[in-house]
């Protein structure tokens, strides 16, 4: 799946796998599949229908719904057809002989470079960067898992960005919040959603969306249940091999991001020299 419609993408087996689901109306287990596929793009040809379902966490009989959804006879069939399009020299090695701990590692390092694919197209990253410059005031949204997320973004974002409304805490009053930022000039709102997704981030992008405003957002994968609501969505994957989730691609994407912001903003450079100069009259750092 395109991460942005209006651009192209570099040719890898993780965007040629997104190419092979889009269109197709899948179902929160069958997102799961795809998600799984895309993470293990240069493995997943190789491997059967039960080891895919253990791979995602579903049923094997899952996997061949998941197949028959796609347009093929069976998953044999849709196998086939992987292999023809992610080819045999592009198979990774298989894991090491690593402990639980060095395998979170691993994974998140696979994560990684998975990202570093996708951002081999920057158009979409430049793209998020010059829709969140000229939102003034900037909402940034980030619950639950999200929002340490969001207030990283918010806090370097601060430094260069006039007017930056971190919205982490859910409630009643979170829509009032963004009735507010419209009304003072915003045209964009960033959100970070990772899993497990609340509802609550999907109900305010929707409104998010119905208030005018254009939606960016970092998830951990294309198929994620904010995607529907987002404008132009850049995916990140989590790491699932500890007992809670690790964000380390998250993490750097939205760094990347704030890079893009920075390179649309043409005082951006200035303000930090001031902020630098603050802080340095102030004694705030300790050198």
């Amino acid at each position: 799946m395109s991460v942005d419609r209006s651009t192209g993408a570099t040719d890898t087996p993780a965007t040629r796998l997104q190419a092979l689901f889009e269109g197709h109306r899948l179902t929160p287990t069958q997102r799961r599949i795809a998600h799984s596929m895309v993470r293990r793009a240069a493995d997943v040809p190789f491997l059967s229908s039960v080891e895919l379902a253990e791979l995602a966490g579903v049923s094997q009989p899952s996997v061949t719904r998941f197949a028959v959804a796609l347009g093929f006879d069976g998953y044999p069939a849709l196998r086939r057809h992987l292999r023809e399009v992610v080819p045999a020299e592009q198979a990774a090695a298989g894991p090491g002989p690593y402990n639980e701990y060095q395998q979170a590692v691993e994974a998140e390092i696979e994560n990684l470079r998975h990202l570093a694919e996708l951002l081999a197209d920057p158009r979409p990253v430049r793209k998020a960067g010059r829709i969140l410059a000229a939102s003034r005031p900037l909402p940034v949204l980030g619950l639950r898992a999200a929002a340490s997320q969001a207030y990283g973004f918010a806090y370097f974002a601060a430094k260069v960005h006039p007017d930056v409304r971190l919205l982490d805490e859910g409630g009643t009053m979170i829509q009032d919040r963004i009735d507010a930022a419209v009304r003072a000039g915003a045209t964009a709102l960033l959100c970070f959603a990772l899993p497990r997704h609340p509802r609550e981030v999907v109900d305010t992008l929707a409104y998010a969306r119905e208030a005018g405003l254009t939606v960016v957002t970092v998830a951990d994968s294309a198929f994620a249940p904010v995607a529907r609501h987002s404008d132009l969505l850049l995916p990140a994957a989590v790491g699932t091999g500890l007992a809670f989730d690790t964000a380390c691609a998250p993490m750097l994407l939205g760094r990347v991001l704030l890079e893009a912001l920075c390179d649309d903003l043409p005082d951006a450079q200035a303000r930090l020299e001031q902020f630098d100069a603050n802080a340095a009259a102030r004694g705030l750092f300790v050198e």
